[in-house]
């Protein structure tokens, strides 16, 4: 992600999460050299990002988003795919998140992928209120 994509990833965060980043924590994710983006664009405008933050091999994920017009058309499975392949080409031990426990569609993305639930966090998620299901993919 540059700076160029964030105005465009703020708009996402927006109309996707109940709690988006607000635009001044996207940018200073953005240059910190522990985060890595990715942004998926059509004619220079933004329809999906992954983001994640790594200490030593461990990978965090932050959130992943598409623009509901181009959700079901494999926009999510390319970001996932290019920060999977990221993390096994550097070594990473694991990578992992949290996704709200009614969100099928993204787990059952996660689990094509090789995600396992490893727990979850009551509660953890507000408007509405639900748990958050802990995912992990070990490499």
């Amino acid at each position: 992600m540059t700076a160029a994509h964030i105005d465009g990833v703020y708009a996402l965060e927006c109309a996707c999460f109940a709690h988006p980043w607000s635009h001044d924590s996207l940018a200073r994710a953005a240059d910190d050299p522990q985060s890595l983006f990715w942004v998926a664009t059509e004619n220079g405008a933004v329809r999906g990002y992954i983001g994640m933050n790594y200490v030593l091999d461990e990978g965090y994920i932050y959130n992943i988003a598409v623009d509901a017009a181009y959700r079901c058309r494999g926009v999510g499975t390319a970001l996932l795919q290019t920060l999977v392949t990221h993390c096994k080409k550097h070594g990473f031990a694991f990578v992992t998140l949290e996704v709200r426990e009614s969100n099928a569609p993204a787990r059952a993305l996660y689990s094509r992928f090789g995600f396992i639930k490893v727990g979850e966090r009551r509660n953890y998620y507000t408007d509405p209120t639900e748990n958050a299901v802990l995912m992990t993919l070990y490499f």
